[in-house]
């Protein structure tokens, strides 16, 4: 009898663990889901559920950057970039943001240095770093000797 009830509790726990971590899956499309349909305010509370569960998903960090920026909160994009940079220090998108953060800052030796690391690691925004460099160009102070 203590044997059934031991292997009807194992069962019971098997199945928690299947159906949260299902759960936790779904959290990520579907706020991915919420964000291409424009509902951020949705998509953004499902993104940071889904880091509860997954800290360790950058593409939902990447995610919050973009939600903030369209809300126009820099100190929060800026947080969720540098976290994603942690876990994927070659995040191409990241990378390319945060050298557009820099940008905005006047920090052009940072910049220049992220353009180096972005030249490194891009695959599908490579046209966008002449973008950068050419806003750098025009805009980092000249030596008038």
């Amino acid at each position: 009898m203590i044997k059934k009830y031991n292997i009807i509790i194992i069962l019971l726990f098997s199945i928690s663990f299947i159906v949260n971590a299902l759960s936790e899956n779904n959290f990520f499309s579907e706020a991915k889901k919420n964000f291409d349909e424009k509902n951020y305010d949705a998509s953004k509370f499902l993104f940071q559920r889904n880091i509860v569960f997954n800290p360790k998903d950058e593409n939902s960090y990447l995610y919050l950057a973009k939600i903030f920026n369209l809300e126009d909160n820099e100190r929060e994009k800026e947080k969720n970039i540098d976290t994603v940079l942690l876990l994927n220090p070659k995040n191409e998108e990241a990378i390319f943001i945060l050298m557009e953060i820099e940008l905005k800052k006047s920090n052009y030796s940072k910049v220049r240095e992220l353009a180096e690391n972005f030249t490194k690691v891009c695959i599908k925004l490579c046209d966008n770093k002449n973008s950068i460099l050419e806003s750098l160009k025009n805009l980092e102070p000249k030596n008038e000797s």
